[in-house]
């Protein structure tokens, strides 16, 4: 089953995990500090030059038209046809033509994730990129940057620029008239504590920092702005986000009134909290008037649940000192589900009451924030998809001063422009990005390939496929599944090795389905579609699925699917019934979320060699192993780091007792590579991670092939091993 006698290297790319990453054995459980992140990066710069793999050429197989989610869009203040966009994860993207082409300007840095872009207004080609996103998730990864990067040629070359233990940065804030003048919010480290977080100033174009303002070292700042009229008056929202993913009592609004020197907290007329996230925007046609899109919730005592009290507009006409809330709907259920991952609100530059609020939908205020409108869904695309609708989940809007008709909108679908105040769009999906959960092949010839993406579907391609920016060229990808928004999580997918009309597919918390692609209906819910998710009987104890929740299809009997939660499932007839064939594998449910979201399995693989051969590996570290298809399970986890999420388990092909374990600690801000190698089942393990650079490991995968070839992939790049792990070199 899908054991192609071709062996092609497949790189998903932000790749989101840029294909998985490993881990080396390190069981102390601390954060990993900046100066072993920065070697982390020089150590990967030498394997990259000293690889004997130097100048292997990648070729992208695409998909092209499913866009990315976008964290960052940068507009120039001379060109309106140039502008820069930076997605969570995948490099920083250029074009000077309105969208038509764009060029990657980021690909030699040390980070791959962007939290914001800006550039000079009084000198376009000075540009400041903050790096790692500003999603702190509990359900999957959010990847730290190092620090501020600075290009002085519009983008050419970049300069590291120092404050690299922020991990992630909200906003870079660059005075009107002297560039050398830069802010910076930095939320720090989401899982753990650290001080170098808050709002950080330079006088000196980022040679040496300040620290501006610090609440404390759980408490970042996500948000700064600068009134327009006076460059000395700043406002900040600080977010305190605590290890549950939960927000505490020290998030709220800060003011200087003298360049950063002293700051006061304002409180009037905001809520008493505990508040989230926040977004801030001042008018630049009255800048005495100011708006906030606050996340205000209300905890439970003791629940893991929240009463919400919902997303909130405030409105301040007295520069920030005093507040009110102006919004009349229910916030809530008119804008949607918001809070940790957007709260944004900008300002029309020629009218203080047009202000637009970013969620997990977008609206329009004409009346200054007392009632909205949802904007238009009106969509032309460059590359043609099925979607109908405007993509869920707004993170970014760019509002142009010298148009304010002219909306640059960024999503988890990727770029839109909009020419008549988001009446209608032009949805900008040829930037060749995309983050992917998952991908595999058939045994087709020439074999096809398939992806589950974040909130972009499940998609199917040949791996004859050249990519093409070009929209002539026709599209040779195609959607297995697309939710009635334009998106959807989707991980595992696989196709019925008996029958290619027939694919499996999830998404979110173990949603198993099967498509008959015959049928051509690639949404969620229509005829070609079945439910095939394991379930629980009334008489049965409750299971937890992760959020990306592992099945496979049996080498042995294509008719045999297995998937795992908290416990193993196995069906033998094509995913109609299933029986549990474990006990509860998983660990008690954490109240920090952050850290293990649900204790379920994460990772699940059978050998080819040997029939009721299998693996499980859980979100707490723990690897079990059956040998006779769940009749009984051996805890094999001594040896292993202990506590480390295990981001891979994979029976080899070629010897039946080897297997090898990948790990990460990233959920405690800790990206040290664990990677093992057991040759008798899991009883004894050995650590391969010796040579890696200091970064997580995501995936490991051994050649078909050959025993001693092995393949990681991790937050830094992609290595190969040719002696089974004890030495590693460098293939990008």
């Amino acid at each position: 089953m899908l054991r192609n006698n071709r062996f092609s290297l497949l790189l998903a790319t932000t790749l989101i995990a840029p294909i998985s990453t490993i881990l080396v054995a390190r069981q102390a459980s601390q954060a990993t500090t900046p100066a072993e992140r920065r070697q982390a990066w020089t150590d990967h710069v030498a394997m990259r030059d000293a690889s004997e793999f130097r100048g292997m050429r990648w070729h992208a197989l695409g998909p092209s038209q499913q866009g990315s989610r976008i964290e960052a869009i940068a507009l120039s203040p001379t060109d309106p046809a140039t502008m820069y966009v930076g997605p969570g994860g995948g490099n920083v993207w250029k074009t000077t033509n309105n969208g038509i082409t764009w060029a990657p300007i980021f690909d030699h840095e040390s980070a791959f994730s962007i939290g914001d872009i800006a550039i000079a207004p009084s000198d376009d080609s000075i540009v400041w990129v903050g790096t790692g996103e500003v999603q702190p998730r509990h359900s999957g990864p959010a990847f730290a940057g190092t620090g501020v990067f600075k290009s002085t040629d519009a983008g050419q070359t970049w300069t590291n620029q120092g404050l690299d233990d922020t991990h992630h940065i909200g906003k870079v804030l660059i005075h009107p008239t002297n560039p050398d003048v830069v802010y910076v919010a930095a939320m720090g480290h989401f899982r753990s504590a650290n001080d170098e977080r808050g709002v950080f100033k330079t006088t000196d174009g980022g040679r040496t920092w300040t620290r501006s303002l610090f609440v404390s070292s759980q408490t970042g700042t996500i948000d700064v702005v600068m009134d327009p009229s006076d460059p000395n008056t700043l406002l900040a929202w600080a977010w305190q986000l605590t290890v549950d993913g939960e927000s505490g009592l020290e998030s709220g609004l800060y003011k200087t009134t003298d360049a950063g020197a002293t700051w006061k907290k304002v409180t009037a007329g905001l809520p008493a909290g505990p508040m989230g996230r926040a977004g801030l925007d001042i008018a630049p046609s009255q800048p005495s008037v100011v708006y906030a899109f606050v996340d205000n919730w209300v905890p439970v005592i003791g629940e893991r649940d929240r009463t919400i009290a919902g997303g909130e507009v405030y409105r301040s006409d007295d520069r920030g000192e005093t507040w009110r809330k102006v919004n009349t709907d229910d916030i809530y259920s008119v804008f949607g589900i918001f809070g940790w991952k957007f709260a944004d609100v900008r300002v029309s530059p020629t009218d203080e009451n047009e202000l637009y609020i970013l969620g997990n939908r977008m609206f329009r205020s004409a009346d200054g924030g007392k009632t909205f409108a949802r904007i238009g869904e009106a969509i032309r695309r460059v590359n043609n998809t099925p979607g109908e609708t405007m993509h869920l989940d707004h993170h970014e809007l760019v509002i142009d001063p010298r148009n304010p008709a002219r909306l640059i909108l960024g999503n988890d679908g990727g770029v839109f422009i909009s020419h008549d105040r988001g009446a209608t769009w032009l949805h900008l999906n040829n930037i060749p990005i995309g983050q992917f959960y998952f991908v595999t092949v058939d045994d087709e010839d020439p074999y096809r390939i398939y992806a589950g993406s974040q909130d972009t579907g499940a998609l199917m391609g040949p791996s004859t496929y050249r990519y093409s920016a070009d929209p002539a060229v026709a599209e040779a990808w195609r959607y297995i599944w697309l939710d009635q928004w334009t998106g959807g999580d989707a991980f595992t997918t696989l196709p019925d090795p008996t029958d290619p009309r027939f694919i499996y597919y999830e998404h979110q918390n173990g949603a198993m389905r099967r498509i008959d692609m015959s049928m051509g209906n690639p949404y969620s819910g229509g005829p070609a579609t079945q439910v095939v998710r394991p379930r629980v009987g009334n008489d049965e104890s409750p299971v937890r699925f992760s959020w990306f929740t592992p099945y496979l299809i049996s080498h042995h009997d294509p008719s045999t699917l297995y998937a795992a939660g908290t416990v193993v499932f196995k069906t033998t007839d094509r995913a109609a019934t299933w029986r549990r064939i474990s006990p509860d594998l998983g660990e008690p449910e954490s109240t920090e979320r952050a850290m293990v979201p649900t204790g379920a399995v994460a990772t699940l693989s059978e050998s080819r060699l040997m029939a009721g051969l299998l693996y499980a590996g859980t979100e707490g570290g723990k690897v079990h192993v059956t040998r006779d298809d769940g009749v009984t399970w051996t805890d094999v986890s001594a040896g292993l780091a202990e506590g480390k999420w295990v981001t891979r388990v994979v029976a080899s092909e070629h010897e039946a007792g080897v297997v090898y374990v990948a790990q990460s600690g990233y959920r405690a801000d800790d990206f040290q590579p664990y990677l093992f190698r057991s040759g008798d089942h899991g009883a004894t393990w050995q650590s391969i991670s010796r040579g890696l650079p200091r970064q997580p490991v995501n995936v490991v995968i051994e050649d078909p092939t050959s025993p001693s070839i092995l393949y990681a992939g991790t937050d830094l790049g992609v290595y190969v091993s040719l002696d089974a792990g004890q030495s590693w070199q460098s293939l990008v």
